[in-house]
């Protein structure tokens, strides 16, 4: 699978979803995105968040308030880099997505998943196409 993905992947994609790496803040794609609709894995094309739990974090990722779905994503302690952090990711192929943090607006239920731009794809939510998971 690892050489099927680096064909389909961007380097950075590849980078961030396989080798457990982070875009920088402030430059993905969907870090400011606002269109109605699902954001699924780059990788798997699993579906993973909804527009509707997306929210301005400030921090430089997209960050939603939770999954599209119980079980869309697994969250595992992370210890690296000195920091104590949960990390996300996809529960249908383990693409690493970013981390989950306890951070996020009360009235959403304080959660932050904060994920990176280049391990996601999306569609919005009028649109026609098929999704193979």
């Amino acid at each position: 699978m690892s050489n099927e993905l680096k064909d389909k992947l961007s380097a950075e994609a590849f980078h961030v979803t396989q080798e457990k790496g982070t875009e920088a803040p402030g430059t993905g794609k969907y870090y400011l995105h606002e269109e109605d609709g699902t954001y699924y894995c780059i990788c798997c094309n699993a579906a993973l968040f909804s527009s509707d739990e997306k929210f301005h974090s400030g921090c430089g990722w997209p960050s939603f308030a939770a999954p599209i779905a119980s079980g869309a994503v697994i969250e595992t302690p992370d210890y690296s880099h000195g920091m104590v952090r949960t990390e996300i990711t996809c529960s249908k192929c383990g693409a690493h997505l970013g981390h989950v943090f306890p951070d996020g607006p009360s009235e959403m239920g304080g959660m932050r998943y904060c994920i990176n731009s280049v391990a996601l794809d999306f569609s919005d939510a009028h649109s026609s196409k098929e999704r193979k998971s």
